[in-house]
């Protein structure tokens, strides 16, 4: 790694503290460095059909989902619930452990990381007060507690257990006392799923969208939709799955709009009033032909608004 001579000292620490990591990652086999660059974003499929993410700061409501036999309580502890947006830590240590198996490289269910490369990747910038959301988001990962039965790799159990099991400072900045390198023991059960490959890559783009709902409907979309031409699904069904907390009628209006921006990544989707139903398309020939025989059945299609989104929406640059 090296180190431009105009980086900050901050920064340079921070870097430092990445390659002393790398160093030492031969000698422990009881952890697992994330120290890889421009890993593609990687979400664990149990977790994304169940709402186990809260979409609201601050909630610290019980929530509860059951489904197909499968039961979910998520507790919110002293902070609050862990919210999607927290989510991402989930998603940058499965993508870095995904990557690295895919590699051939041994991957542990404790994860150690610079603060600073968690945090540019998932596009929160290194300021003073990211590092301190950052320990915020910790700390609800930590005290959330969910309890359920849902099965992982082929293993039913009911138990609970901690979003993160716990986490840890390894180092801090001998300059302002923030955190540098962290370490985090991630729930045995989401490290069987991953160890299993039992993962989907997101879209790039996952990480720009700010908007708590249209982040969960995301998820659902791609593991739902996945490489299917579309995904219908009724509003009813789509709101508790969601996880929302809001009433129907305001769920409706909000998905209804982003149906209407065409901000979804990878998918467009169509709000069909009379019956209630939202259909999300796959963008690429077979979503095309799906929407086209929507069309052709009387069914609504996505905006003109959504498709020239689509198209003025320019590939990302391929690290």
């Amino acid at each position: 790694m090296l180190i431009a001579p105009n980086t900050s000292r901050a920064e340079r620490i921070d870097c430092e503290v990445a390659m002393r990591l790398a160093s030492g990652r031969c000698q422990q086999g009881d952890f697992f460095i994330a120290d890889i660059f421009g890993a593609s974003p990687k979400d664990d499929i149990a977790s994304m059909e169940y709402p186990l993410f809260a979409l609201k700061a601050g909630d610290k409501r019980v929530r509860t989902y059951e489904r197909n036999g499968n039961t979910v309580a998520v507790m919110p502890g002293s902070c609050g619930c862990a919210t999607i947006h927290d989510k991402d830590l989930w998603i940058y240590c499965i993508s870095q452990l995904m990557e690295a198996r895919n590699r051939g490289r041994v991957i542990a269910p404790t994860v150690r990381f610079t603060a600073y490369d968690f945090l540019i990747a998932t596009g929160r910038g290194a300021s003073g007060r990211a590092y301190e959301r950052m320990e915020d988001m910790l700390r609800r990962l930590k005290g959330t507690v969910v309890e359920t039965n849902i099965e992982t790799n082929g293993q039913r159990e009911r138990r609970g257990f901690g979003l993160i099991d716990s986490w840890r400072v390894v180092e801090k900045s001998p300059v302002d006392d923030r955190m540098v390198a962290v370490e985090v023991d991630l729930p045995r059960w989401l490290f069987r799923s991953v160890d299993a490959g039992k993962v989907l890559t997101l879209s790039d783009d996952y990480w720009g969208l700010r908007k708590a709902l249209d982040r969960r409907i995301y998820e659902l979309a791609r593991k739902h939709c996945g490489s299917q031409s579309r995904w219908r699904v009724s509003m009813t069904v789509l709101h508790q799955k969601s996880g929302s907390m809001a009433s129907l009628r305001r769920f409706r209006f909000d998905v209804k709009a982003l149906a209407e921006s065409g901000g979804l990544p990878d998918y467009l989707m169509a709000f069909d009033v009379e019956r209630d139903v939202v259909t999300i398309y796959a963008i690429g020939p077979k979503g095309r032909r799906a929407e086209a025989c929507d069309i052709q059945a009387g069914r609504p299609h996505a905006t003109l608004t959504a498709h020239k989104k689509v198209v003025a929406r320019k590939p990302r640059r391929q690290l």
